[in-house]
């Protein structure tokens, strides 16, 4: 008895041991394990009836995955029938687990799930959770009317997809480092650092403001930033990732030794990865001021950037390296593929239509969506409808008759007020007659979104000078806009911290690496600034821009720059004056039709405090108007001071003028009447001259 009681339990562990999945083998060989967190997206949702939600994760090139767990806390009706009712997940559109949730502990469970790697791939991937919920009990339950606000699944924000992974080793040069640079692990982690040397010389901050705006770009999290910094052993200490941009012979001697290519640094300038198995640093030097900036350029184009597989590249003068101008598209395409949606009742497919910050939609947008969908479905209850940043504009009864081959084209209201990225989601109701009595198949009903679908988007540009138009106007149509820095007499980490949150999201916004900036010093001569929009980031003592106008601040400092008082918005006590932030956007003094931006504060803490609000999109909904303050409690007041103006509608022959479409048939009418006039008066002529010959005769 106790040897077949052995044999059983060999058995047993035999079985368990071929469960556990292998570890790849870079892992085995002594990779640190790390682990990345995706957060469920957005606020608290709800399932209802047979509705699915829809959560995105990535999954790096650069990563060795060893498994993937979907952590999962969530509350379910506390009238769930739960022997009906059931959970089922799917990873990239393949079903890998299901359950049934139970309604004790008042419907809270906590679940733990592993995914299969297999079903991974690199780039972004998809879970979606799928609810069949259901309350009825009885003998009839199966063809019983469950009512979809009973039967509910509340997914909390607590949930995350947890991906736990090895790094690879560097073999893809530049490319593969600055992928690694901008990850998500790296810059939620706090590991990368863009560096300079300490007081940064004007050429040094501008080739590295080029390159911090091309990597920003990358970055997928709202509320993380790239920081800037002088490079110390303490800020660089614990950094996975390390971009130092400075003048050759401004090179720390370690990094200077492992630089080639330096017989001749006045004619060429040097992007070189060193240390890439260790603690690897992409260099960028050069003892050319003007290739060190022409090598941040070519940081900031993504493209050019993705093409560096070695570990050097030489920049002269002869090197491309403009990207080209971005465009600003007029035809908008949805999918390039299609986009075909499963299931019954309500499903949805969302769009993300990128626009630059400072331009709006305009009047005669128009909305075509070519669709086609089952033609078993309950048409006196079946629609699709649009919505542009979750405001509906418009539906359509679906039909029997129109099943093959549908059209919705809709106009686009200007009333949205709609500017930069906004959202356009096509949400299809299907209802299939008789459903409750029908067993739900996944791929029954559907709808197919065809390639033809399309946004015509007519756009034009907000130059009110205001921060909820921001980044305009140091950013035109996605390009620098005749940008000028004025950075305080002496550079300590906080006013480094605080440049680099401004190109943190005028990186975001930027659309290439044309454009112009350049950094002075309060020294600098106001005929350098006349053609400039101007940055100017200091105090009252240490910046001399923005003590010369004080006057003109729409937050003043008083006498002597101790404190900032009171104005015509806000009382401001003496103490609490010297430790609010200010950012305030006015006209330029030195030019009509440029603008000044004062990042300001009598202690560089409080500056910096205030340049974290237009650090990345996480904060930038708390900054409109001209005036925004912030103290250290993380309180925020944005005021308009300047005077509103009552902007005239546009007139007709603005609008025509603006849309190339309509300028176009106007030129061919005006075209097609004067020659319908001309020949009226050649026949008139004709006419003329008959009557005359036959007088004559």
């Amino acid at each position: 008895m106790m040897r077949k009681q052995l044999i059983l339990l060999l058995l047993c562990l035999f079985h368990f041991l071929v469960q556990i999945p292998a570890a790849p083998a870079e892992a085995a060989s002594g990779g640190t394990r790390l682990t990345y967190e995706t957060n469920f997206t957005g606020s608290e949702t709800a399932l209802t009836g047979t509705a699915s939600q829809q959560q995105y994760f990535a999954v790096m090139d650069y990563w060795n995955v060893d498994q993937v767990i979907i952590n999962l806390h969530f509350q379910i009706t506390q009238i769930n029938a739960d022997q009906l009712s059931s959970v089922t997940l799917s990873l990239n559109g393949i079903p890998f687990y299901s359950f049934r949730p139970s309604s004790d502990n008042n419907g809270e469970q906590s679940l733990r799930i592993p995914a299969p790697r297999g079903f991974l791939k690199a780039g972004s991937n998809n879970l979606s959770i799928q609810g069949n919920l259901k309350t009825s009990v009885g003998g009839d339950e199966l063809c019983s009317m469950d009512d979809a606000q009973d039967s509910w699944l509340h997914l909390f924000n607590t949930s995350n997809i947890a991906v736990v992974y090895s790094l690879k080793e560097i073999t893809g040069g530049i490319a593969d480092f600055s992928a690694r640079f901008s990850g998500p692990d790296t810059l939620s982690g706090g590991h990368s650092l863009l560096a300079v040397p300490e007081k940064a010389s004007g050429a040094e901050l501008e080739s590295a403001a080029y390159a911090l705006a091309g990597l920003a770009k990358a970055n997928t999290l709202a509320g993380k930033t790239i920081p800037l910094l002088p490079y110390r052993e303490d800020t660089a200490a614990d950094k996975r990732a390390v971009v130092l941009v400075a003048m050759y012979d401004r090179l720390p001697e370690p990094l200077k030794s492992l630089i080639t290519k330096t017989d001749d640094l006045g004619t060429h300038a040097v992007i070189q990865l060193v240390n890439k198995d260790a603690s690897p640093v992409l260099v960028v030097t050069s003892s050319d001021e003007s290739l060190l900036i022409k090598a941040g350029r070519l940081l900031a184009s993504r493209e050019l950037l993705s093409q560096l597989s070695g570990d050097l590249k030489v920049v002269d003068d002869t090197t491309d390296v403009a990207d080209p101008a971005p465009p600003i598209n007029s035809n908008i395409t949805f999918t390039e593929t299609g986009d075909k949606l499963n299931g019954p009742n309500h499903r949805e497919q969302t769009y993300f239509v990128s626009l630059p910050a400072n331009r709006s939609i305009a009047d005669n947008g128009k909305i075509s969506i070519d669709f086609r969908y089952a033609g078993n479905l309950d048409f006196d209850r079946s629609l699709v409808t649009v919505s542009i940043n979750n405001t509906p504009i418009g539906s359509k009864k679906l039909t029997k008759e129109l099943a093959n081959g549908d059209v919705l084209n809709l106009s686009v209201p200007q009333s949205l007020g709609i500017s930069g990225n906004f959202s356009v989601t096509v949400a299809f109701d299907l209802e299939m007659a008789n459903a409750v009595c029908t067993p739900n198949k996944e791929q029954m009903p559907w709808a197919y979104i065809s390639k033809e679908s399309l946004m015509q988007l007519n756009t034009k540009d907000r130059t009110d000078l205001l921060l909820s138009n921001y980044p305009y106007p140091f950013l035109r149509d996605e390009i620098f806009n005749h940008v000028a820095v004025v950075l305080p007499q002496e550079m300590d980490d906080y006013s480094y911290q605080s440049l680099g949150h401004i190109f943190n999201l005028l990186g975001q916004y930027a659309g290439g690496n044309t454009g112009d900036i350049h950094f002075y010093t309060d020294e600098v001569n106001s005929d350098n600034l006349t053609n400039n929009n101007i940055i100017a980031i200091g105090t009252y003592k240490n910046n001399r821009i923005i003590r010369d106008n004080n006057d003109k601040l729409f937050f003043r400092y008083n006498k002597d720059g101790s404190t900032l008082v009171s104005n015509e918005k806000i009382a401001i006590e003496e103490q609490y004056g010297a430790g609010i932030g200010t950012l305030q956007l006015l006209d330029s003094p030195y030019a009509g039709g440029r603008a000044l931006l004062a990042v300001t504060a009598v202690r560089p803490e409080s500056y910096y405090l205030a340049s974290r609000l237009i650090a990345s999109e996480q904060d930038r909904w708390k900054v409109y108007g001209d005036g925004v303050m912030t103290d250290t409690d993380g309180t925020v007041n944005a005021y308009r001071f300047k005077t509103v103006s009552g902007a005239l509608p546009d007139s007709v022959v603005s609008q025509v003028l603006e849309r190339t479409d309509v300028l176009g048939f106007v030129a061919a009418a005006v075209l097609t009447v004067t020659l319908v006039l001309l020949s009226l008066l050649l026949l008139l002529r004709k006419h003329k001259k008959k009557r005359g010959d036959k007088r004559e005769t």
